[in-house]
């Protein structure tokens, strides 16, 4: 499992999450940040930093915000 950033981050860009990631796993992917699956350690530091919830676990993602899944997968291929 790795943690998703999904719709509410487009526009909005705080970088809270970005500061906390003892990883560095959190990307600037232009339009929102990404958090890059392979790196990411499911420390979960990140989701309570965003503050407009826009970072879930990946199984717990809302159904309409799922497509943030492949998105983040492929934009790191």
């Amino acid at each position: 499992m790795t943690y998703v950033i999904t719709e509410p981050c487009i526009g909005t860009k705080d970088q809270s999450c970005v500061e906390v990631c003892p990883v560095d796993c959190i990307y600037d992917a232009g339009d929102q940040f990404m958090i890059n699956p392979e790196e990411c350690i499911d420390c979960g530091a990140c989701e309570p930093e965003c503050p407009v919830e826009a970072i879930y676990p990946e199984d717990e993602v809302p159904d309409d915000q799922e497509s943030y899944i492949a998105k983040a997968a492929n934009y790191f291929e």
